[in-house]
């Protein structure tokens, strides 16, 4: 009698499992019903949940930062009061923070591509991951509940002592904050131990693909750094309903207690934002130039040094807050040697781009635009770092400006280049080039006349969160708003070209990059288990074995020839 194999997410099988072997048990998805979503182990399918929510966040986060640009487009008040406005630029903060930037990259793009990255089926702990995925909807509630329920008008940051009294949903919001860090902790604890034992034959520390490490050491970060928010989250709970003086000077508390507990959370979540961008630009920059990684020890270990370095700058936000001198000093220098393993990224990529093969698809267009913003990002990061001149910037609009240079410039233009990159992956289809090419411009054009005058805002010393201002600073201003709504039209023209892709799209061949590493090596969009066969893995940047085959308009891969190199080229 025949015993059908069921499918059972989980570690690889070996290449001689039936799993790998039988068309009908392996190639083929259960279901497309609702519920088969919903309940589904396939990581695939939780990436592309995780991606559709965290675009809705991106969406109303989007459209809280222009409702913001339209109060400030003109001195006086314009379309909103200024305890609204308190409310909008709160949950634009919050929203873009913690449902958007944080788990980006790595809850979907990560989720969807880290498993067939390695050769393997799926994560290693698949019920963990869509108990993630679910942890992430629920405390995604809290937050529109504390939206619908008293809004929130503390700042993304929930300062105390402001916080501790407030009427508005700081303990609905901060509960949201506490479950949405059991997600993340879940996820970083899931690619940890994939990467550890699921990597397939052939695939040493040192050929794995770049982006994996990114993962590898955002994960570090997310299990290290989450709880220390949770924990901060859970006191100032305590202090608003039991009132036993932790932050509040009022009871005894101090007020600056709680900056130190939240900022050595934010400042590694910076780099649990920036650090998995990093990983798609490594992969974009190279595959687009069809040239290999230049340097790929050092962007790998300058991943690990990221993560590293992270924890120990966090003071470099307080310099204004009466910390002693020495402190500062110390944090400003740690704020210096943060910046040396992210010039190096800067410098490898353009090093690989330096007589390259250059096709500018859109990918490779966001990818370029990723390099050019997170490198003004980055130097006008020193001036923050520097004692003497954070002082006069602590707190004005060169903060608003450089935040969103690194953040927004950074990470969110390489998930929307990492989106337009593996989207023939996802979902079987090409988009429209033109169209997507477009939209990198205009977002890069949009982007910078948002968020360079307000550079200029801050040295004039204009303060940031505020509802009005003088009339020298309105010039500014209304460039800005411009730029603004430039750039929700440039990211609108992207997300056409996506959905457009879905119904008119040409069908995507397997490898339509010419890419090496094993995602591209099975078919777009992947079969329920990725792979037919358990693949062997080589060095991912070799694109000397990358032939293209017009029959099937895709490239293809050829096997590594014996006594190949076991190590970067």
């Amino acid at each position: 009698m025949a015993v059908e194999v069921q499918p059972t997410p989980g570690a690889s099988p070996a290449p001689d499992s039936p799993l790998f072997q039988s068309p009908e048990n392996y190639l083929t998805h259960p279901s497309t019903s609702i519920g088969s979503w919903l309940f589904t182990l396939d990581h695939k399918r939780i990436g592309i949940m995780y991606l559709v929510s965290i675009l809705l966040s991106f969406l109303i986060g989007g459209l809280l930062a222009l409702a913001v640009r339209l109060e400030l487009m003109w001195p006086g008040q314009t379309i909103m009061s200024a305890e609204t406005y308190n409310h909008v630029f709160t949950l634009h903060g919050a929203i873009m923070t913690f449902l958007f930037i944080i788990p980006s990259v790595p809850a979907s793009i990560g989720n969807f591509v880290l498993p067939i990255m390695l050769g393997a089926k799926d994560l290693a702990f698949p019920r963990m991951n869509l108990g993630s995925y679910y942890l992430w909807v629920l405390g995604a509630v809290f937050f529109v509940g504390s939206m619908l329920m008293n809004g929130l008008d503390t700042g993304w940051t929930f300062y105390t002592p402001y916080s501790t009294t407030t009427s508005s949903s700081v303990i609905s919001a901060l509960l949201g904050v506490f479950v949405l860090g059991f997600s993340s902790i879940f996820t970083g604890l899931n690619f940890i131990v994939t990467i550890h034992t699921m990597r397939p034959a052939g695939m040493t520390w040192f050929r794995m693909p770049l982006l994996l490490w990114a993962l590898y050491a955002t994960a570090i970060i997310q299990i290290l750094a989450t709880p220390v928010i949770g924990i901060t989250g859970l006191l100032l709970i305590a202090e608003r309903l039991l009132q036993i003086g932790i932050f509040d000077p009022a009871l005894g508390g101090d007020p600056v207690m709680f900056q130190h507990f939240f900022w050595f959370y934010s400042h590694p979540a910076v780099y649990i934002m920036i650090l998995p961008a990093m990983g798609i630009i490594s992969e974009l920059v190279s595959i687009h130039s069809h040239k290999p990684i230049f340097g790929y020890r050092f962007i790998a270990f300058s991943s690990v040094a990221l993560a590293l370095l992270g924890f120990l700058v966090w003071g470099h936000h307080m310099f204004t807050s009466g910390q002693s001198p020495v402190s500062a000093i110390v944090f400003s220098a740690l704020t210096f040697s943060v910046s040396i393993p992210s010039a190096i990224k800067v410098f490898n990529w353009l090093a690989t781009l330096w007589r390259g093969s250059i096709s500018f698809t859109t990918p490779m267009c966001y990818a370029l635009s990723f390099i050019f913003l997170f490198t003004v990002g980055g130097l006008t990061g020193l001036f923050l770092g520097t004692l003497a001149t954070d002082v006069h910037l602590h707190d004005t609009y060169f903060v608003v400006a450089h935040f969103h240079y690194v953040m927004m410039g950074g990470t969110a233009v390489a998930f929307v280049g990492g989106i337009f990159h593996w989207w023939p992956k996802m979902t079987g289809r090409m988009y429209n080039e033109w169209l997507g090419r477009l939209s990198a411009l205009i977002v890069l054009i949009g982007f910078n006349l948002t968020f360079f005058p307000q550079f200029l805002l801050g040295t004039h010393g204009m303060p940031r969160r505020y509802f009005d201002y003088e009339p020298e600073y309105a010039f500014l201003h209304f460039l800005s708003s411009v730029g603004a709504f430039t750039l929700g039209f440039g990211l609108l023209l992207a997300a056409i070209a996506l959905i457009l892709s879905l119904f008119n799209g040409k069908r995507a061949p397997a490898n339509p990059w010419g890419a090496v590493s094993l995602e591209w090596q099975c078919a777009s969009p992947p079969p329920y288990y990725n792979f037919k066969r358990a693949p062997v893995a080589s060095f991912p940047y070799d694109f000397t074995r990358v032939e293209y085959d017009p029959p099937s308009q895709s490239y293809i891969v050829r096997a590594e020839e014996k006594g190949a190199a076991t190590a970067d080229h």
